[in-house]
């Protein structure tokens, strides 16, 4: 008879404990309903008014929609927050991956908030080109500004929009304002030198940087560096202050080669440290010596005029670019083309010009046929 098995003395798996059973299920037939209703414009309208940040939520998913059906809604809602937004400032917040813009953004808007302020951080995250996903992690990155009752947070995903900027910013800057929020921040994706986009929808352009990267040798290259209206070297703490402080005189020494702006305002350059807070009340006082500079001479509503019509011709390319690729004649002779370019049967030229002949002069038959009428 052979004798039982010793229980081994390695661990082994006991019996878990099963989690409870769900009871209330009113509540999430609730719920479910809940989700399936969607607001009216009016409805949305008037919750943003009033501060409701659910229906602010909502309204900028709707905006930031690319379903034609939504379009007509999307600006419905925009048209009746228009009489109650320009009345924030709008600062852009800009610098390359891991200069720490979510850290001070983070310190910063805590900051406005301790003032008063009630601050709306519109972040972008950039998409990948392969899966077009986007992580839009911004909130957990400021975790404490997040609990704040004076503070939104609202990541997108950049999508295929160059600049920095997600493809419905500026209409979701008008929705916060709308909702009562004074200090609109956008954090932008942060790609160098090509992010210039938030330039043309903010007042104030801050440019952040870090010292012992070689940033101080960009100093005298075009680009990025003369839009900003500050420049900030973050991460000044501990044994990088004495960097940071150099850094300073050499991006100084730099802004001296740019011809002056039509703002005439001399852009600062200065240090800090969002994980101490150290030089943020300094920036916060650059900025406000900024508009009250621009405001009498005039410079401050004159580019807020200029960004409007701005972004009246980009609300046109955009919309003709949507209208095309969402043609049912262009949709079925994309493919063709597309494959006929690959396996060099056409030109790229030769087909671009095809299909825009192609989709011309389906409107033309369209304008004809209402004219017949």
């Amino acid at each position: 008879m052979s004798s039982p098995k010793k229980q081994s003395g390695s661990l082994h798996e006991k019996a878990g404990i099963s989690p409870p059973e769900i009871t209330n299920v009113a509540a999430i037939h609730q719920i479910k309903k809940n989700r399936k209703q969607q607001p009216s414009s009016t409805e949305l309208i008037g919750g943003i008014l009033h501060g409701n940040r659910t229906a602010l939520s909502r309204a900028i998913t709707l905006v930031e929609s690319t379903n034609p059906e939504h379009t007509a809604k999307a600006n419905e809602v925009i048209n009746g927050c228009l009489p109650h937004a320009n009345k924030s400032i709008r600062i852009g917040i800009t610098g390359v991956p891991g200069v720490g813009k979510s850290t001070f953004i983070e310190a910063f808007g805590s900051f406005l908030t301790r003032l008063g302020k009630k601050v709306a951080v519109l972040a972008v995250d950039p998409s990948s080109s392969l899966s077009h996903g986007s992580i839009l992690g911004d909130k957990t990155r400021m975790e404490e500004l997040v609990k704040d009752e004076n503070a939104f947070i609202r990541p997108s995903a950049s999508g295929d929009t160059l600049g920095g900027v997600a493809r419905k910013t500026r209409e979701s800057i008008i929705l916060c304002e709308a909702a009562g929020f004074d200090t609109i921040i956008i954090e932008t994706v942060g790609v160098g030198q090509s992010e210039t986009a938030v330039h043309s929808m903010v007042d104030f352009f801050l440019l952040l940087k870090i010292s012992g990267a070689g940033d101080e040798l960009q100093g005298i290259k075009r680009g990025i560096m003369e839009m900003a209206d500050a420049i900030v070297i973050n991460k000044a703490d501990g044994d990088n202050i004495k960097k940071a402080n150099q850094a300073k005189l050499e991006f100084n020494r730099a802004l001296h080669l740019f011809p002056p702006k039509k703002s005439n305002w001399q852009p600062k350059v200065t240090t800090c440290s969002a994980i101490t807070g150290e030089g943020i009340l300094e920036i916060w006082t650059t900025i406000l010596s900024y508009f009250e500079q621009t405001n009498e001479s005039g410079f401050f509503p004159e580019k807020r005029k200029e960004q409007n019509q701005f972004w009246m011709m980009e609300t046109i390319n955009e919309q003709l670019k949507l209208n095309f690729y969402n043609q049912p004649e262009i949709i079925s002779q994309l493919e063709q083309n597309k494959k006929a370019v690959q396996n060099d049967e056409i030109s790229p030229f030769a087909a671009a010009q095809r299909l825009l002949k192609l989709y011309f002069n389906k409107g033309t038959e369209v304008q004809s046929h209402k004219g017949t009428k």
